[in-house]
């Protein structure tokens, strides 16, 4: 029951994914790591984006823009093992409570314009790529920098939503190095695979014909139901 509830879980994350660009693990995080437990969610959760990412980035590979992708993969790249050593210091109970915080923080950082208006240029990539490429080993959550810059400077969504899957990939690939692959029966995990990557097909026909905004609001219904639960679990695991 286990992985059939997580390859559903995977499943709708890329739909969402491929139709907004964004939300992968933001979706994916609460109930991955309800089933599989913080240090191990997060480490197939990462796997999985890997997937996700690989598997979008042909179909958006014209809109991607280089430069500005290298000047937010650079800094990331240095500061992952940071997020990787924070990881191994802490407990259960208190990894919980990180990877509940870093979700909220994912959901309240569009609503902080100041925020957007301090990212700009190659010292806000320089910013926003250190501290996502922290995010992603630590938790799998690096998008709310990403997007924040992408406001800032003014970065076209279309662009910006291509050129990021090369971001994820890139720190999918640095996360899964520091952090290890799963430990869960591989044939659970390639059939999560599976479902990542048929959820990205779908999601690309889904997309001719399902809105963004429509998708976005199933993104945070989910997210935010995911973020609560992680967090009242961590706090549960803190007083036993």
């Amino acid at each position: 029951m286990t992985v059939v509830l997580a390859c559903l879980a995977a499943f709708v994350a890329a739909v969402i994914q491929r139709i907004t660009g964004l939300g992968f693990v933001l979706v994916l995080v609460g109930p991955i790591v309800l089933l599989y437990g913080p240090f191990e969610g997060v480490t197939i959760g990462v796997l999985l984006a890997l997937v996700a990412s690989l598997t979008a980035i042909p179909l958006v590979w014209k809109h991607i823009e280089w430069r500005r992708t290298w000047w937010l993969i650079w800094p990331g790249l240095i500061a992952a093992p940071f997020g990787a050593l924070l990881v191994g210091l802490l407990p259960e109970a208190a990894l919980l409570l990180l990877i509940a915080a870093m979700a909220y923080s994912a959901l309240v950082a569009g609503w902080i314009p100041a925020l957007s208006a301090s990212l700009r240029g190659k010292p806000g990539a320089i910013v926003a790529g250190s501290a996502a490429g922290f995010m992603h080993v630590a938790s799998g959550l690096s998008g709310p920098p990403l997007a924040a810059y992408a406001v800032g400077d003014r970065w076209a969504q279309r662009r910006f939503a291509a050129s990021v899957q090369v971001i994820f990939a890139t720190f999918s690939i640095a996360s899964v190095a520091l952090r290890g692959l799963p430990a869960s029966p591989v044939e659970d995990i390639w059939l999560l695979i599976g479902a990542t990557a048929a959820g990205i097909a779908i999601g690309t026909i889904l997309s001719r014909n399902v809105s963004p905004r429509i998708a976005r609001i199933a993104m945070l219904a989910i997210a935010w139901a995911g973020a609560t639960v992680v967090l009242v679990r961590g706090i549960l695991a803190l007083w036993s």
